[in-house]
């Protein structure tokens, strides 16, 4: 059997959901069209309220779409619906576990509802892949709250997915265990398991991520390799540490300027209307000494912020 194009394929894909106490019909998604590269590490960034649960419980077969199609290793999620939900493993955001299970049995009773046969599953493995080896028998209520996240990992692999996807799975873990945890995405993606990752750690999305699909009010409003989307924004920075501190932006001309906390000046341009030598030559005309300088390029953030935030009435994308 050929291996499909695209990891997960929707196209027209619309959910609306009915008015209740008072409340009129919201559309939570608008005729998405969104095409996941297999073997990818495939970003799904935006604000509260953009949508991005809505179409993972879509993909999930946890909420019925109103309209469009949605196929899932090649598998229609109407025509074939078991055979597409086979194919994908979910964490959710939320952490969901049997608390009165033990690790090893939370994997084992995962692998039999898949219909896993005993012989092939692969319980031990998987502890010890993500670090819990040692806490395989002891009762899931003990755990602390990275340990449950590593273990909602486990289970969502029990039956070897080639599409993961991770709903914010690293809100409110340490930075040690965020690394072990992408360490593990990673090694798996190595293997060709296609990742499906929503953050709001915009720089976590920057350095994983192939590609990055924006949503905002129930549209894509951006979908792209993270390379090419980052040069949406034809912006730089000059940031310059003066000879002697300033207590207020001088007079820049045109060119927009701001005081750091450290004291420096960064000064901001249109790369397609000037350059570097035009911006010193108006901080010097300011009469600015220029002790030492730096450029910096526009990050994920600029990005996402000039697509969905400078909408008045959009979500703030700072809120879960």
């Amino acid at each position: 059997m050929d291996l499909p194009d695209y990891a997960i394929e929707a196209k027209g894909l619309v959910k609306t959901y009915a008015a209740s106490r008072g409340n009129g019909a919201k559309t939570a998604l608008e005729h998405i069209d969104l095409a996941v590269p297999r073997g990818s590490i495939f970003g799904l960034l935006g604000p509260n309220g953009a949508g991005k649960s809505t179409f993972i419980n879509i993909l999930a077969g946890l909420t019925q779409k109103t309209a469009g199609t949605v196929k899932i290793w090649g598998r229609d999620i109407d025509q074939r619906p078991r055979d597409a939900r086979a194919a994908i493993g979910v964490v959710p955001q939320e952490l969901a576990a049997d608390v009165f299970f033990t690790p090893r049995e939370s994997l084992e009773v995962q692998a039999g509802l898949y219909g896993v046969p005993p012989r092939e599953r692969q319980t031990d493995a998987l502890l010890a892949a993500l670090g819990l080896s040692d806490k395989a028998d002891a009762y899931v209520r003990s755990l602390s709250g990275g340990m449950k996240r590593r273990l909602m990992v486990a289970k969502a692999m029990v039956h070897r997915p080639p599409v993961l996807i991770l709903d914010e799975p690293t809100a409110g873990v340490d930075v040690e265990l965020r690394r072990q945890l992408w360490a593990y995405v990673k090694g798996l993606n190595a293997l060709g398991v296609t990742i499906v990752l929503t953050t709001h750690y915009l720089e976590e999305a920057q350095e994983l991520c192939d590609t990055i699909a924006i949503v905002n009010r129930g549209k894509v409003v951006a979908c792209e390799p993270t390379a090419k989307l980052l040069k949406r924004l034809d912006t730089r920075a000059v940031i310059i540490t003066p000879r002697t501190a300033l207590s207020a932006v001088p007079d820049l001309g045109g060119f927009e300027g701001r005081l750091r906390p450290d004291g420096r000046l960064a000064v901001t341009f249109k790369t397609g209307q000037a350059g570097v030598e035009d911006v010193l030559a108006i901080v010097r005309q300011a009469g600015v000494g220029i002790k030492d300088l730096s450029t910096e390029e526009p990050d994920l953030e600029d990005v996402f912020m000039s697509l969905t935030y400078a909408d008045p009435t959009a979500a703030d994308p700072t809120k879960d």
